[in-house]
């Protein structure tokens, strides 16, 4: 679907965009939740990050599903997805591909590698190196790489769902900010509850449930949804309300790097594609409440180090709604 047929089917369609994306996700959202258990509080964002055109970290200890929920989602899409195991010997063209030599024609053919796929899972993403990495910041931030000199789409939609452990030290690389910046939102996946575990036991193998899986939202679907979130209002209230947050978290003495413009305006567009998600044209506060955490607290650094997360609450906590 071209731009202007995008265009087009936004200006023609209005509420019934809100209709697709409410039926679609939620069906989406019942999918996925049984294949895999995972909370509403983690697979929200997780959406939002879909239907807002961005890229998402998923942070878990091994045997919590990350992988599996990855592969679930893009089932579920109906998109091209592929898997990259990152390791410590990668290189950018592993990623990204390369030319070869045809010798029967006398010209050079370019192979695309395992990025040029709608949906990419990139497993342990800190274990590979900086020039790798750099490779993949430029493909989440441009939706493009550069081959040879030349700039070549990645197709559209294009979704990064990174994994990340956070307990193994050996043979990874630290997260620089300005990478992790390049996530729209980040979620940790924990130990299921004590019913969903020992759900888990009795279920048959996830593998299987997973291959009788049916997608639930087309491509085309998601490009519409993904082009109709710009349209979604925000208020001059709510804007206030979003601006008195991110003042807060700047003017918290343990904060050495508050949020910054640029996270602020990815906060308020996760928002926009929330209230779409939820059936609505416009922003409120809970919207802002809501993915408050998951796409802010990636982005606030401690002057000791550890989480943002109570900076993130707290500034929540102090701050009033005033509508």
């Amino acid at each position: 679907m071209d731009t202007d047929a995008i265009a087009r089917a936004v200006t023609a369609t209005g509420q019934a965009v809100s209709e697709v994306a409410m039926e679609a996700l939620a069906e989406l959202r019942r999918r996925v939740q049984s294949v895999v258990s995972v909370t509403d509080e983690v697979l929200e964002p997780i959406l939002v990050a879909l239907v807002a055109g961005g890229h998402c970290l998923i942070e878990g200890i091994p045997g919590t599903g990350k992988t599996l929920l990855s592969r679930t989602l893009a089932r579920c899409l109906d998109c091209t997805f592929t898997r990259i195991q990152f390791t410590n010997d990668l290189m950018p063209s592993d990623i990204v591909g390369s030319s070869v030599w045809r010798a029967g024609e006398e010209t050079f053919e370019f192979l695309p590698g395992p990025l040029f796929s709608n949906v990419v899972l990139a497993d342990e993403v800190n274990r590979t190196s900086s020039r790798t990495l750099s490779c993949l910041l430029e493909a989440m931030e441009e939706g493009a790489v550069s081959v040879d000199g030349k700039t070549m789409s990645l197709g559209t939609p294009f979704a990064i769902l990174a994994t990340r452990n956070p307990i193994e030290f050996h043979g990874t690389f630290p997260i620089p900010e300005a990478a992790l910046d390049r996530f729209l939102v980040h979620v940790e996946l924990g130990y299921p509850d004590a019913a969903s575990e020992r759900g888990l036991y009795r279920a048959r193998a996830s593998e299987a449930s997973l291959e009788q899986l049916k997608p639930a939202l087309t491509r085309e679907q998601l490009v519409l949804l993904q082009a109709t979130v710009p349209t979604v209002q925000v208020s001059e209230p709510v804007a206030e309300y979003a601006y008195s947050i991110v003042q807060e978290t700047r003017s918290d003495e343990s904060v050495a790097l508050g949020v910054s413009p640029r996270a602020a305006v990815s906060w308020l567009v996760a928002a926009r594609a929330r209230a779409l998600i939820h059936g609505r044209d416009y922003v409120l506060p809970d919207d802002l409440k809501a993915l408050a955490v998951p796409v802010l607290s990636h982005r606030v650094f401690l002057k000791g180090g550890g989480s943002a997360l109570r900076v993130i609450e707290g500034a929540l906590e102090r701050v009033p709604v005033t509508l």
